[in-house]
């Protein structure tokens, strides 16, 4: 008779088991421990006008922004809430309305101003704990007194309109909004290349000449170097000071006579309206005025020229300067519609301003 030989396998002890279940118990809190516990944000960084590298451990989350072209873009970009302070001009009649129509703290006059682009309250502006402040890079001993203090400050300075698609940029990454900022800027792209498409001039074809108006006085316009020279060239038109440097300069009645311009584009103006410059001394000669051919910009926020919104503002003056090439559809149609895609819907029903222009098909 063969003998059957096999190993016997002893049953486990209640020691064994109860290490067996610990583990398993270890391991399952363990999961739940991980799953419920938010990744680390990842750093941001961007480099502001001064070429100051900012580096954040995480997204802005308490940001006081004290100029309005940044501010307009945190709008844009959806990250209203992190402000915990803004300019004090923000609370002003121009442009009160449209950014408490976006935020409930501006409506009720509770969100902080701890100063503005010319102005810093150092004392208040600490109180607010802020991990970023944005500022005009040229407020550099407010900047010094808060970078003492450890406080990020990223510096803005527009001088061109890709300074303000660099701006746009620069807030997406230091607020963890770059697929916005992306989309922001392919909207502009957008709107100007149907602009340039409808002002395609012929070989020979004469560009209108634009005399540009400052709000200060009549005899205050911009050189060549300067957003009003970019945006006189987008809107197809020839900047009749442009033999000028400066970004901003005084001229004399002489200067604007011999200039003669067939448009002139004043700047919001709550003292002169287009009809009043015919009443000025020495303009009524002029060709602008004779042909009716003065126009103001409608408000400064939809006009706003440091922000994206330039492209409305392009827009306008080339309807001015070839009205035959647009439609005659309402430009409060126009405006509504682009302020709301730039602000994302959340400006809800535009303040209308009566602006109608274009003649063509």
């Amino acid at each position: 008779m063969s003998a059957v030989v096999g190993s016997a396998v002893a049953p486990p002890t209640r020691a064994a088991t109860a290490e067996s279940q610990r583990l398993v118990f270890f391991f399952l809190l363990l999961a739940l421990l991980l799953a419920s516990t938010p990744a680390l944000a990842e750093s941001v960084a961007a480099t502001d006008f001064r070429g100051r590298r900012i580096e954040l451990d995480k997204p802005a989350e308490r940001i006081v922004c004290l100029l309005e072209s940044a501010l307009s873009g945190l709008y844009m970009l959806g990250a209203e809430a992190r402000l915990v302070g803004i300019s004090t001009n923000i609370y002003q009649e121009s442009v009160f309305a449209y950014y408490a129509a976006m935020d409930e703290r501006i409506r009720e006059r509770t969100l902080p101003t701890p100063g503005n682009w010319d102005f810093v309250n150092l004392e208040s502006m600490v109180a607010l704990q802020p991990d970023l402040v944005i500022l005009w890079s040229g407020q550099e001993e407010s900047i010094a007194a808060l970078e003492e203090k450890g406080i990020p400050v990223f510096g803005v300075f527009i001088e061109r309109f890709a300074d303000i698609h660099r701006e746009i940029t620069a807030l997406g990454e230091l607020t963890g909004t770059q697929e916005r900022a992306t989309e922001l800027l392919a909207i502009a792209q957008e709107e100007l290349e149907a602009v340039q498409r409808k002002i395609a001039l012929a070989e020979g074809e004469a560009k209108p000449r634009i005399y540009f108006m400052w709000d200060q006085g009549p005899l205050e316009t911009a050189g060549r170097n300067s957003t009003v020279q970019e945006l006189i060239d987008l809107a197809g038109g020839t900047n009749v000071a442009a033999d000028s440097e400066l970004e901003h300069l005084v001229v004399n009645l002489e200067n604007v006579l011999v200039w003669n311009p067939e448009l002139i584009v004043m700047w919001c103006n709550d003292r002169l309206d287009a009809e009043d410059i015919s009443e000025l001394s020495g303009w009524r000669s002029l060709s602008a005025v004779r042909n009716g051919q003065v126009h103001e910009l409608p408000d400064p926020f939809s006009c706003d020229f440091w922000t994206l919104k330039y492209i409305f503002t392009v827009d306008l003056v080339a309807r001015w300067c070839h009205p035959d090439r647009f439609s005659a559809r309402d430009l409060e149609e126009l405006r509504a519609d682009l302020l709301n895609k730039l602000y994302g819907g959340r400006l809800g029903e535009v303040p209308s301003l009566l602006y109608e222009t274009g003649n063509g098909p």
